[in-house]
């Protein structure tokens, strides 16, 4: 686990209820407890806070960083991906996305790596195909400086066959099956309570596995994925174990933010309780 990784793994599973806002020092304390080193966390806080994803904010004297308007609605738009219980039903329409030409490597890299988060396959050089719109599109690729065009359509002739050619769905597959397998293992041994210091590592591990397969699932419709698709299994899974892990963790946060000067937290909404 890289702490830039396990930085927004904690903003975002956990923060929500407190503004986003965490002490910089209870944001150490809580990625030491997954085996990060103080240096490596205050690295990853400063290269993202460069990046406008989190600034410093001070509250009661105690140092800390919140995210920014831009980062709370990533932070948003990725866990609403991640706990989602299904995949949103298809209309039947494709959406084709074509972008300008990139002015160079740099460029080119940071338009990929956004589109394959938000979605979208690769079809031929600067063009894009996505299942369903991503509402994200415009804001990522405006923040790339790069034009683009879209265009939404029905007319997909052997959509099976053109999604087999975009996206690896073998690998893909495999790698749901290992989780799954995995995550079952780690079901049967978490059972029973595990005190707060254990369950957060153990649920910050098993989160930063799972949110990978947001930059590799398309989250493609039923319709044209191969039989016996194993991506629901492993979901269900994964929501299982993490709905169980989460109580005891939330526990530890609270108590490592409160000792680096947080506020402790009022009476959680049913809502929040799940954030």
């Amino acid at each position: 686990m890289r702490a830039r990784s396990a930085v927004f793994d904690l903003y975002g599973d956990h923060l929500a209820p407190r503004g986003y806002w965490a002490p910089i020092s209870g944001v150490i304390t809580l990625l030491q407890a997954c085996g990060i080193a103080a240096p490596a966390t205050r690295t990853a806080v400063s290269r993202i806070t460069s990046q406008g994803w989190l600034e410093p904010v001070s509250r009661n004297a105690v140092r800390g960083y919140a995210a920014t308007p831009a980062g709370r609605e990533r932070l948003g738009e990725a866990w609403a991906r991640i706990y989602r219980p299904t995949t949103a039903e298809w209309d039947g329409r494709w959406q084709v996305v074509v972008t300008a030409r990139p002015a160079d490597r740099g460029q080119r890299d940071r338009v990929t790596a956004t589109l394959g988060y938000l979605g979208y396959g690769r079809i031929a050089p600067q063009t894009w195909l996505a299942a369903r719109p991503a509402p994200e599109l415009a804001s990522s690729l405006e923040s790339h400086r790069i034009g683009y065009s879209a265009f939404t359509t029905t007319d997909l002739d052997d959509a099976p066959q053109v999604v087999a050619r975009t996206w690896d769905l073998a690998e893909l597959a495999a790698s749901y099956r290992g989780f799954a397998e995995d995550t079952a293992a780690l079901r049967d041994r978490v059972r029973g309570s595990l005190a707060p210091e254990d369950a957060y590592p153990v649920r910050a591990a098993l989160l930063h596995r799972w949110r990978k397969f947001l930059f590799v699932d398309p989250a493609l419709p039923v319709e044209v994925l191969p039989p016996g698709w194993p991506g629901q299994s492993a979901r269900d899974l994964f929501l299982e174990v993490a709905d169980q892990l989460l109580p005891p963790a939330r526990i530890f946060v609270t108590d490592a933010l409160v000792a680096a000067g947080a506020p402790a937290p009022e009476t959680p909404s049913a809502e929040d309780s799940q954030r």
